[in-house]
């Protein structure tokens, strides 16, 4: 029997309530590049409900960069962690009614019975209103990419009218958003990604300049270019010889916001110039942060960018590949440059 008609034939349904539901489990740990080995699909029986309780079905499973590090943490049979927007079939908690969409910290699972009063942290919600736009950007714009490039960029930041913002990782689902809010900020908006299309793409979403460093022979000097009057915030996303090259073209009192290092995710880090002597005379500020500090602002970002979006401001694109039986797959290739904006999976 195939995987899919193995995930199909587990799945029983007994009334609105599952049995047993299928999930990814961390098998082994990753060394290099993550690959199939890394991961297992099990069965989870799932109780029956109780009070405050309620039962969700994965419709769309987020693949993100940080997944990568953030497993290394967790012993090998862990379920691989991330978000998904789901549908609630069955609840004994009034605030998650029967048909909402909401958000959830559920891993790479089809089913999840929560008890939202028993977590500490990362609470599912529901999903405000998107009217016609898809439930799906709950992992995306209108979610935590989006969130991350909302307040990482204006808090971090602190972007003013008419400087240079740089983005690496500019083609991807947080890098993307970045450029584009910069360029809603008045300012000018550099994306670096890893190819023609997809620096093409940045260019359409208004991107002033955007820099290919798969193919660059000198990255210094193409963003010396792009930049010429120098980098007065750098939204940094790789990390590594990339990230050497924009702090040196940073103007003074320049701000750097590092929000992931994804150019050693897979191997070793690289080995770069000691930048504090150039942080000292050009006081430079250098932050890192994950988006999780704006967690009692959660859904002003989200508000923020959809308006954006209604107001034909802010654009989006998703990689959507199909299938449960596919996570490992989409994730892997996400790891690769494979997307264009948001990953995700269509359970």
């Amino acid at each position: 029997m195939n995987m899919l008609k193995q995930i199909i034939a587990s799945r029983r349904y007994y009334g609105s309530s599952v049995q047993v539901a299928q999930k990814w489990v961390y098998a082994k740990a990753f060394q290099g590049e993550p690959n199939q080995h890394n991961f297992k699909l099990e069965k989870e029986d799932l109780p029956a409900l109780k009070d405050g309780e309620f039962l969700a079905e994965a419709k769309y499973i987020s693949v993100d960069p940080y997944m990568r590090p953030y497993m290394m943490a967790y012993p090998e049979g862990s379920l691989m962690i991330g978000g998904q927007v789901c549908k609630v079939l069955d609840s004994k908690n009034a605030s998650f009614p029967v048909g909402a969409s909401i958000f959830g910290q559920f891993g790479w699972r089809t089913h999840t019975v929560c008890n939202p009063s028993k977590q500490q942290s990362d609470k599912p919600y529901v999903l405000p209103d998107f009217g016609s736009l898809p439930t799906s950007l709950g992992l995306g714009v209108l979610g935590m990419p989006g969130n991350t490039a909302y307040f990482g960029l204006l808090e971090v930041c602190k972007p003013k009218k008419g400087e240079t913002v740089v983005v690496s990782g500019a083609a991807g689902a947080v890098g993307s958003l970045v450029g584009q809010i910069a360029k809603i900020k008045g300012c000018r908006a550099v994306g670096i990604a890893g190819s023609d299309a997809k620096c093409q793409w940045l260019r359409n979403l208004g991107f002033d300049e955007a820099i290919n460093y798969k193919t660059t022979s000198n990255i210094f000097a193409d963003l010396k270019k792009a930049a010429p009057d120098g980098i007065d915030v750098y939204f940094d996303n790789v990390g590594g010889r990339t990230s050497e090259a924009a702090i040196k073209l940073m103007n003074l009192y320049g701000r750097i916001a590092v929000c992931g290092t994804i150019s050693n995710y897979n191997t070793s880090i690289e080995k770069v110039t000691d930048p504090l002597r150039i942080m000292v005379f050009k006081q430079l500020k250098m932050e890192g942060f994950v988006v999780w500090r704006w967690n009692d602002r959660w859904l002003e970002g989200i508000m923020a960018n959809l308006q954006w979006i209604q107001e034909g401001k802010l654009k989006w694109q998703e990689t959507v590949t199909e299938g449960f039986e596919n996570v490992p797959g989409a994730f892997m290739d996400m790891l690769k440059g494979g997307n264009t904006g948001k990953a995700v999976v269509k359970v």
